[in-house]
């Protein structure tokens, strides 16, 4: 889970930043489509050219009447004995803003992670969010909410005595992001059965003995159709992509090129707007990973440990909008995204994927 760029990094412009209440009066452009079906439950009619580039899935919107903001979701509880990040809002200081906590220039700086003892909390923590996943998989079924799984996901955590890093991170209200067909990263939980067809990215970071872990993949819903089912496996291998580019003094920039060159000639591009980024103590911080094709300067080295996390949109458009709860992106043309993401530590000796099980 990551903020946009536009939010954390000043010097990467982001493509789309965070909408105000005037952007929305203008509907996605999918919306605009002749013969468009905003239900899957349509198959049976004539195909649009949207359906036959794009296949057969429910399109999320932004329910109406729009409710800014994210203030009239209840936060869950979570006890008092349960360590938590420096970021919730009750451990700030009285005159911090929760929206730009662990944004200073000390918390945002790359650090390398050395200590032994440091490396086992890692491991530790990257571990356990895998677990979590891999929980919150077995829960992704047909009739079931997103919100039901985040309650799951929740109580999980809170019984392994971790705390659920999203959970009022800059106003977060839910414990895990889940991100449904054309939702792009940051879904926020809700009332909405999972339908036949979905796809649904479940994105997990857990804070476990001072230390986060950060994994997310995207799920099958039932009976997927093939278009959605080879826009998730494109999603892991440019994941894996990524990571065989990863090793001590090799480019960051690698990582990029190389999720370039897999989608190179196919009908799919990566969204610019969302990067992985170190992480340890911090939640975010340097260095910033950059999916798509760039120049970005820096090689890494042993101790960086960071997240690969690429969100892979149908077709070749990459642009996308925010809702108005501030969080939840999706696409402007309604195409569906998928996402999937790695926790990666750089040895001396080569990359370890954290996360994987």
């Amino acid at each position: 889970m990551r903020p946009p760029t536009s939010w954390t990094r000043p010097l990467l412009q982001s493509l789309n930043p965070r909408v105000s209440p005037g952007r929305l009066t203008t509907p996605p452009r999918c919306t605009r489509i002749p013969g468009r079906r905003l239900n899957s439950s349509h198959r049976g009619a004539a195909q649009s050219e949207h359906d036959l580039r794009y296949g057969y899935y429910e399109v999320v919107l932004p329910q109406e009447p729009f409710v800014w903001g994210t203030s009239h979701i209840i936060p869950r509880v979570v006890p008092l004995h349960i360590p938590k990040p420096p970021y919730v809002p009750e451990l700030l200081g009285p005159d911090a803003d929760p929206p730009t906590a662990e944004e200073n220039m000390l918390s945002s700086q790359r650090k390398f992670i050395t200590d032994a003892e440091d490396l086992k909390k890692l491991r530790t923590s990257a571990r356990f969010a895998g677990e979590v996943l891999n929980f919150a998989g077995t829960l992704v079924q047909k009739g079931r909410t997103t919100d039901q799984i985040d309650a799951a996901v929740h109580e999980l955590v809170l019984a392994c005595g971790a705390y659920p890093s999203p959970l009022r991170y800059k106003g977060f209200p839910k414990s895990c992001c889940t991100s449904v067909n054309n939702i792009v990263t940051h879904g926020i939980p809700d009332e909405r059965p999972l339908e036949d067809g979905d796809i649904v990215n479940v994105d997990i970071t857990v804070y476990m003995d001072g230390f986060h872990g950060d994994t997310s993949r995207t799920f099958l819903v039932g009976d997927v159709d093939e278009k959605g089912r080879e826009l998730v496996e494109i999603t892991e291998a440019a994941l894996e992509a990524g990571i065989a580019a990863c090793g001590p003094g090799r480019p960051f920039k690698g990582i990029g090129r190389a999720i370039h060159d897999l989608l190179r000639g196919k009908d799919y591009c990566v969204s610019p707007q969302f990067t992985g980024h170190g992480i340890g103590r911090d939640f975010h911080r340097q260095p910033w990973i950059l999916h798509h094709l760039n120049d970005e300067p820096g090689e890494m080295q042993p101790g960086d440990c960071f997240t690969i996390e690429p969100a892979i949109i149908q077709g070749t458009d990459p642009d996308s909008f925010t809702f108005p709860d501030g969080w939840t992106v999706a696409t402007s043309n309604c195409a569906r995204s998928a996402q999937a993401e790695h926790m990666v530590l750089i040895t001396e000796n080569g990359a370890e994927v954290l996360t994987r099980l």
